[in-house]
């Protein structure tokens, strides 16, 4: 393996690489090898990728993951969405079948995890194909980025409380809890019900609302095996898809009470749920 130190970053394994703009590689498993390596936590198959990104707009979640934060290992989770709309274009091949990948429909994402352990609940959506049921046009310069559950500060946890931005037509919306100035208060709940995953998530600042409602089936979903930094398995049951629909509705806050800016509906969501 080599590693670029410093930004910007690329690693490279075999023919798998990874940067800010490209990635790129291969993996083949035999069912023989899945089933005689239960460790590796994986299906057999073939699948290899070439991809180019282009990474357009970032969620930067500020002081939690600052230098002075990362070096006294303060949080035991940490997240940075550096293309939270971001576009590919390339292939993926799975199983022989070659998947081609337009810019203009890829609705993609970045981000990166990382730390000690993983949060549980842990919650997450995104989406950049947003249509506006105002005026019926796709917002082509918007995106939502919604993340987090009960984050841990030296092992002490918080309260149940996300992360989130909304990125709509050129003006930026910010509800983090750890720029307390702001005013920002959380509510969300998600449930796993018979045949889909649903969620519901109310943020508001000094200036704006905004109320999220998301679903998607289970039938388009995985069950994502993900082992923690230290070595233990905690979650088994954690629900990851791209497929999911949903509702927004952002308002801006007067003396007079709340005003609609949009309402909005939002397809190809991001989504993941999973506590243990």
């Amino acid at each position: 393996m080599s590693i670029h130190g410093k930004a910007p970053y690329s690693v490279k394994a075999a023919d798998c690489y990874a940067s800010d703009t490209r990635l790129s590689g291969s993996i083949s498993v035999s069912r023989e090898d899945a089933a005689a390596h239960p460790e590796w936590m994986c299906d057999s198959g073939e699948m290899s990728w070439d991809l180019e990104i282009d990474k357009q707009i970032a969620f930067n979640v500020g002081y939690g993951t600052s230098k002075l934060f990362r070096f006294l290992k303060a949080f035991e989770m940490y997240w940075h969405a550096e293309g939270m709309k971001s576009t590919y274009h390339g292939t993926v091949t799975l199983n022989g079948v070659v998947y081609r990948v337009f810019p203009e429909k890829s609705y993609g994402y970045a981000d990166k995890n990382w730390g000690r352990n993983f949060t549980s609940p842990w919650v997450w959506l995104s989406s950049n194909h947003l249509i506006s049921n105002l005026s019926g046009q796709q917002l082509a310069n918007s995106v939502f980025d919604i993340g987090g559950g009960r984050p841990k500060i030296y092992f002490v946890s918080l309260n149940r409380i996300l992360l989130g931005a909304f990125y709509y037509e050129g003006t930026s919306y910010e509800f983090n809890f750890s720029k307390f100035w702001t005013g920002c208060k959380t509510k969300f709940s998600c449930k796993e019900a018979e045949n889909e995953i649903q969620w519901r998530v109310r943020q508001e600042n000094r200036q704006v609302i905004m109320e999220t409602c998301v679903r998607c089936r289970k039938k388009d979903m995985l069950l994502v095996n993900y082992e923690a930094p230290d070595g233990s398995k905690r979650h088994n049951r954690l629900w990851n898809g791209g497929n999911g629909v949903g509702r927004i509705k952002l308002y801006r806050k007067g003396k007079n009470g709340k005003s609609l800016i949009d309402d909005i509906s939002a397809y190809n969501i991001g989504c993941e749920y999973g506590e243990y």
